[in-house]
This record gives structure tokens, sequence and C-alpha cells, in this order.
């Protein structure tokens, strides 16, 4: 009996069932400059693009795409944004997603595939961890760090570090 419960709390905690009832939507703005810079930062040490920043310009869309499902139901848009401040900044909109445990958004450079043969080639390859999923649903972005040469990664997948899957993804195109 103490086994079986041990094992029910381990069970719990590992795939925490729970999650795919929450819902947690984040409603952020497109921020104008990274977090904690100015205007005034100094250009050039962010890829893909050249010259100056130009802050009168404003965000700048420099990819995008659209996410496809793979292990879960996935919908939205990912942008690659170029702020007024030359820093980059990853976007999702409208996404829609279920919740799991840990969830994170990577820059890949690995393919976009449909359907099963998708869901687990995200690792294999050169990846960037952009945080935990903010929320599974809504407008959230996520800054680039500095220095990051954008132009290695081709996609962006919503990736459950768990177990190792892919719950979307979306291919970006200049």
């Amino acid at each position: 009996m103490v086994v079986a419960v041990a094992l029910g709390v381990v069970g719990l905690y590992w795939f925490q069932p729970w999650k795919l009832w929450q819902n947690e939507t984040i409603d952020e703005a497109l921020p104008t400059v990274a977090p904690g810079a100015s205007a005034s930062a100094s250009p050039g040490a962010a890829s893909p693009g050249a010259g100056a920043p130009d802050p009168a310009a404003g965000p700048q869309t420099v990819a995008q795409g659209t996410l496809i499902s793979h292990e879960h139901a996935t919908t939205g848009k990912v942008k690659l944004i170029r702020l007024a401040d030359g820093s980059l900044t990853l976007r999702l909109e409208d996404l829609d997603t279920s919740n799991g445990p840990d969830l994170r958004v990577w820059l890949t450079d690995a393919p976009v595939k449909e359907g099963v043969a998708g869901w687990r080639v995200f690792d294999d390859g050169k990846y960037l961890s952009l945080g935990k999923l903010k929320g599974n649903k809504g407008d959230q972005n996520y800054p680039l760090p500095p220095g990051t040469d954008a132009s290695a990664f081709t996609s962006v997948t919503i990736w459950c570090d768990r177990f190792d899957v892919s719950f979307g993804a979306a291919a970006l195109k200049a």
C-alpha cells in the first residue's frame, strides 16, 4: 500500500495531469526596447541585418512563421522582431496550446516536420532556450541574449523538456 501511494505521488509530480485543465493567458505588449536597455544601445551585436538601428523606425519583423501542432494542438504566430535599440525579441502572438510540465521556448536549427516525425527533432542539433513558456495562451515576448546570431536558427518550438517532445513549432522565414 505504501509503495502504491509513493508511486502515485511520483506519477502525479512527473506528469502533472492537472495542467491539462489549467490555462495561463499572457497578454504582453510588444516592447519598444529590450528590458534594461535604451534606444542608444550599441548596434551590431545581434544578427541578422546590418547597420545601425534606427530608433525612429520602431520594431521591425526580421522573420516570422505559423505554429503547427505536434504532440498537442498548437496554433499561433511567431515573429522575430528587431527593436529600435537593435536588440532582438521573439514574439508569440495568439498562442493557443495545451499547458504542460516544464514547457520551454526554443530557437533551433532543426527543420519543422509535420506529424509525429517532427515531435523529437529539435534537440538533435543547435538550440537556444529563451526560457520557460510564460503561458499557454496569448501574446508574449522572449528577448534574445545580446550577441545572438539569429541567422543560425531556422525554427521555433514549444518544447516539453520533461518528456523531450515538441508541443508545436514554426519555421522562421525572412
